[in-house]
Protein backbone atom coordinates (compact mmCIF):
# COMPACT_ATOMS: atom_id res chain seq x y z
CA UNK A 1 0.00 0.00 0.00
CA UNK A 2 3.04 2.30 0.48
CA UNK A 3 3.99 2.02 -2.96
CA UNK A 4 0.41 2.86 -4.61
CA UNK A 5 0.75 5.73 -1.67
CA UNK A 6 3.77 6.91 -2.41
CA UNK A 7 5.02 5.42 -5.93
CA UNK A 8 8.23 7.87 -6.20
CA UNK A 9 9.19 7.76 -2.42
CA UNK A 10 8.72 10.54 -0.07
CA UNK A 11 10.29 13.72 -0.62
CA UNK A 12 13.63 14.36 0.96
CA UNK A 13 15.19 17.75 0.91
CA UNK A 14 18.99 17.53 -0.42
CA UNK A 15 21.69 18.64 2.20
CA UNK A 16 23.03 21.14 -0.23
CA UNK A 17 20.51 22.75 -2.98
CA UNK A 18 23.03 23.65 -5.99
CA UNK A 19 22.02 25.40 -8.89
CA UNK A 20 22.04 22.56 -11.39
CA UNK A 21 19.26 21.05 -8.76
CA UNK A 22 16.95 24.14 -9.02
CA UNK A 23 17.10 24.11 -12.53
CA UNK A 24 15.55 20.65 -12.11
CA UNK A 25 13.15 21.31 -9.95
CA UNK A 26 12.24 24.35 -12.31
CA UNK A 27 12.12 21.96 -15.61
CA UNK A 28 9.61 19.64 -13.50
CA UNK A 29 7.58 22.31 -12.80
CA UNK A 30 7.75 23.89 -16.12
CA UNK A 31 6.79 20.83 -18.06
CA UNK A 32 4.36 18.84 -15.76
CA UNK A 33 0.97 20.59 -16.70
CA UNK A 34 1.81 19.45 -20.41
CA UNK A 35 2.77 15.75 -19.04
CA UNK A 36 -0.30 15.88 -16.95
CA UNK A 37 -2.66 16.56 -20.18
CA UNK A 38 -1.09 14.24 -22.24
CA UNK A 39 -1.72 11.68 -19.62
CA UNK A 40 -5.14 12.27 -18.95
CA UNK A 41 -6.94 14.00 -21.56
CA UNK A 42 -8.30 11.16 -23.67
CA UNK A 43 -9.58 8.59 -20.34
CA UNK A 44 -12.81 8.14 -19.97
CA UNK A 45 -15.33 9.54 -17.26
CA UNK A 46 -15.28 6.29 -15.42
CA UNK A 47 -11.17 6.21 -15.95
CA UNK A 48 -11.08 9.53 -14.30
CA UNK A 49 -13.52 8.77 -11.60
CA UNK A 50 -11.24 5.73 -10.91
CA UNK A 51 -9.32 5.82 -7.59
CA UNK A 52 -5.62 5.11 -7.69
CA UNK A 53 -5.67 3.25 -4.82
CA UNK A 54 -8.18 2.04 -2.57
CA UNK A 55 -9.26 4.76 -0.01
CA UNK A 56 -7.26 7.49 -2.43
CA UNK A 57 -8.37 10.02 -4.50
CA UNK A 58 -9.99 9.46 -8.09
CA UNK A 59 -7.88 10.73 -10.97
CA UNK A 60 -10.31 13.39 -11.54
CA UNK A 61 -9.58 14.66 -7.76
CA UNK A 62 -6.23 14.16 -8.14
CA UNK A 63 -5.91 16.97 -11.36
CA UNK A 64 -8.10 19.16 -9.36
CA UNK A 65 -5.75 18.58 -6.37
CA UNK A 66 -2.73 19.65 -8.49
CA UNK A 67 -4.51 23.19 -9.54
CA UNK A 68 -5.59 24.14 -6.13
CA UNK A 69 -1.95 22.77 -4.31
CA UNK A 70 0.01 24.91 -6.96
CA UNK A 71 -1.87 27.98 -6.81
CA UNK A 72 -1.36 27.45 -3.01
CA UNK A 73 2.71 26.93 -3.97
CA UNK A 74 2.98 30.26 -6.24
CA UNK A 75 1.11 32.67 -3.69
CA UNK A 76 3.68 31.16 -0.73
CA UNK A 77 5.83 31.90 -3.16
CA UNK A 78 4.99 35.36 -4.06
CA UNK A 79 4.45 35.77 -0.55
CA UNK A 80 8.07 34.92 0.98
CA UNK A 81 9.62 37.15 -1.95
CA UNK A 82 7.20 40.09 -0.77
CA UNK A 83 6.90 39.91 2.99
CA UNK A 84 9.41 39.52 5.80
CA UNK A 85 8.89 35.52 6.63
CA UNK A 86 4.64 35.27 6.13
CA UNK A 87 2.94 32.76 7.73
CA UNK A 88 1.20 30.81 5.12
CA UNK A 89 -2.06 29.37 5.27
CA UNK A 90 -2.48 25.89 5.32
CA UNK A 91 -5.98 24.45 3.72
CA UNK A 92 -7.72 20.98 3.91
CA UNK A 93 -6.75 19.75 0.67
CA UNK A 94 -8.76 16.19 1.49
CA UNK A 95 -11.99 18.39 2.35
CA UNK A 96 -11.25 20.68 -1.03
CA UNK A 97 -11.05 17.59 -3.00
CA UNK A 98 -14.24 16.71 -2.08
CA UNK A 99 -15.83 20.00 -3.25
CA UNK A 100 -18.69 20.41 -6.28
CA UNK A 101 -15.74 21.74 -8.24
CA UNK A 102 -13.31 18.68 -7.94
CA UNK A 103 -16.38 16.98 -9.47
CA UNK A 104 -16.16 18.35 -12.57
CA UNK A 105 -14.36 17.49 -15.98
CA UNK A 106 -10.76 18.68 -15.72
CA UNK A 107 -10.58 21.02 -18.80
CA UNK A 108 -10.87 23.65 -16.23
CA UNK A 109 -8.02 22.70 -13.48
CA UNK A 110 -5.47 21.58 -16.40
CA UNK A 111 -5.84 24.80 -17.65
CA UNK A 112 -5.39 26.70 -14.76
CA UNK A 113 -2.26 24.47 -14.09
CA UNK A 114 -0.68 25.78 -17.75
CA UNK A 115 -1.20 28.92 -16.21
CA UNK A 116 0.12 28.74 -12.94
CA UNK A 117 2.96 27.15 -13.80
CA UNK A 118 3.93 29.66 -16.65
CA UNK A 119 3.96 32.53 -14.54
CA UNK A 120 5.46 30.54 -11.30
CA UNK A 121 8.34 29.51 -13.64
CA UNK A 122 8.72 33.04 -14.75
CA UNK A 123 9.56 33.73 -10.90
CA UNK A 124 11.22 31.06 -10.18
CA UNK A 125 13.77 31.57 -12.98
CA UNK A 126 14.14 35.20 -11.97
CA UNK A 127 15.56 34.88 -8.52
CA UNK A 128 19.17 35.04 -7.28
CA UNK A 129 20.67 33.20 -4.72
CA UNK A 130 20.04 35.43 -2.05
CA UNK A 131 16.33 35.23 -3.04
CA UNK A 132 16.12 31.16 -3.08
CA UNK A 133 17.04 31.88 0.78
CA UNK A 134 13.55 33.87 1.33
CA UNK A 135 11.39 31.93 3.59
CA UNK A 136 7.95 31.25 4.54
CA UNK A 137 6.38 29.73 7.81
CA UNK A 138 4.44 26.94 7.72
CA UNK A 139 2.52 26.15 10.89
CA UNK A 140 1.40 22.86 10.10
CA UNK A 141 4.51 21.87 9.88
CA UNK A 142 6.12 24.33 13.05
CA UNK A 143 9.03 25.65 10.99
CA UNK A 144 10.02 28.67 7.88
CA UNK A 145 10.34 26.49 4.49
CA UNK A 146 13.25 28.48 1.91
CA UNK A 147 11.90 29.00 -1.28
CA UNK A 148 14.91 26.55 -2.52
CA UNK A 149 13.15 23.34 -0.27
CA UNK A 150 9.44 24.72 -1.48
CA UNK A 151 10.44 24.47 -4.98
CA UNK A 152 12.07 20.89 -4.57
CA UNK A 153 8.43 20.06 -2.56
CA UNK A 154 6.32 20.70 -5.50
CA UNK A 155 8.82 19.11 -8.00
CA UNK A 156 8.22 16.49 -6.17
CA UNK A 157 4.58 16.53 -5.86
CA UNK A 158 4.75 16.87 -9.83
CA UNK A 159 6.10 13.85 -10.04
CA UNK A 160 4.44 12.05 -7.34
CA UNK A 161 0.88 12.50 -8.71
CA UNK A 162 1.60 11.60 -11.96
CA UNK A 163 3.14 8.76 -10.95
CA UNK A 164 -0.09 7.47 -9.51
CA UNK A 165 -2.14 8.30 -12.38
CA UNK A 166 0.70 6.39 -14.89
CA UNK A 167 0.85 3.31 -12.37
CA UNK A 168 -2.70 3.00 -12.17
CA UNK A 169 -2.81 2.99 -16.21
CA UNK A 170 -0.47 0.63 -16.40
CA UNK A 171 -2.33 -1.74 -13.70
CA UNK A 172 -5.66 -1.42 -15.73
CA UNK A 173 -4.13 -1.49 -18.90
CA UNK A 174 -5.02 2.15 -20.04
CA UNK A 175 -3.58 3.61 -22.89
Amino acid sequence: MEELRYPVGHYVKPDIIIAETLRNYISVIELFPEKLKQEVEYLSDEQLDTVYRPGGWTIRQVVNHCADSHINAFIRHKLALTEDTPTICPYPEALWAELADGKVPIQAALMTLYGVHQRWVIILRSLNEKQWQRCFIHPEKGRKIQLDESAGSYAWHCDHHLAHITQLKKRMGWK
